[in-house]
């Protein structure tokens, strides 16, 4: 065996997403075929470079020596291609992203500007990651941050490229009078009574997938808003006029209580998708490395995440490639 470049973007994706299940989702293995590939890259270089943690994997000192000199390879070796096919060969000075409604937006703006100081970045806040995928199909945006869901994976054209974040459950946010208040999980079915408010066609699965997850619970709400201003709705939740599916880094305010619906039937992935030529390697590497670093230090201090987390039965739950998504027990 002779290291390919192939090889070297493995090693990459593993040290990205922090979990091999994940690479391979990633990257379009089995994780039992990744974890293989890995075994003899381990072998061919002479020495472990990733060791398993409580949160999935982590690179050894050896491993981040390699991983730092692949991704060194890698963007020469892109690089080259795009002077190949005609693109820039330098990094643009703006990048437009789009966002969906996520909390993640200043620290890791904050973040960009420490990392890449020659980049301006120009926010534009759209709520449905459908849209935003038209807008990177027609060149308007250069990345976004968007979402899907399990089993209804996103999909675009071969202009763009899209990579994992992490994939973290939905929970419910409810008034803290209600009769289901005292239960550390809420059956979605005992639900069935309760007014939802429900947020808009987001263009890749939703509000189709809370749907589905109903009619699995045996019932249909009896009774619906639109709406997903988060703090209009919040104020409506704490004043026992419905109930919301969440974001679990969401915070409450007082009156509302955010609960892990039992069973986990809903969930929901976090992308980066990007413009293949109008964004550089470095430039993706950095939004992607300081998105999923600020994804978690939000999801670390949601107390109601963290009582889910530390549940003993917990990680044995969880679908396979998914646990390192979330942060290990504090």
């Amino acid at each position: 065996m002779e290291l390919e470049l192939r090889h070297l973007r493995v090693l990459c994706a593993i040290a990205d997403s922090g979990s091999v299940g994940r690479a391979a989702v990633a990257l379009g293995f089995t994780q039992p075929a990744l974890s293989t590939q890995l075994r003899r890259i381990e072998r061919l270089l002479g020495e472990g470079l990733f060791v398993r943690s409580s949160t999935g994997v982590e690179l050894t000192a050896y491993g981040a020596e390699v991983v730092s000199r692949a991704r060194d390879i890698l963007t020469r070796a892109d690089a080259l291609g795009r002077r190949h096919m005609g693109f820039p060969p330098a990094a643009a000075a703006t990048l437009r992203l789009g966002v969906t409604n996520t909390p993640v937006v200043p620290t890791l703006l904050d973040a960009l500007r420490d990392a890449c100081p020659h980049l301006t970045v120009c926010v534009s806040s759209v709520y449905a990651t459908g849209e935003l995928l038209e807008l990177l199909e027609s060149g308007e945006l250069d990345a976004a941050l968007g979402v899907d869901y399990p089993g209804l994976p996103v999909r675009h054209s071969t202009a763009l490229a899209h990579r994992a974040i992490n994939t973290v459950p939905i929970f419910v946010a409810i008034h803290a009078d209600h009769p289901l208040a005292h239960r550390i999980e809420v059956p979605l079915e005992e639900l069935s009574e309760d007014t939802w408010f429900v947020a808009s066609d987001d263009g890749v699965g939703w509000p189709g997938a809370f749907y589905d997850a109903c009619r699995a619970a045996g019932f249909m709400p009896v009774g619906t808003h639109e709406f997903h201003v988060l703090d209009q709705l919040q104020s409506m939740i704490a004043k026992g006029l419905g109930v919301t599916a969440v974001q679990p880094t969401v915070c409450p305010i007082d009156g509302v209580l955010v609960k892990p619906l039992a069973g986990d039937p809903l969930w929901q992935r976090h992308l980066l998708v990007w413009r293949r030529e109008l964004v550089e390697p470095p430039v993706v590497e950095a939004l992607h490395h300081h998105a999923v670093r600020t994804y978690r230090g939000l999801l670390a201090q949601a107390p109601h995440l963290q009582k889910w987390v530390n549940r003993a039965y917990a990680p044995a739950r969880l679908p396979d490639g998914l646990r390192a998504s979330l942060p290990g027990p504090s």
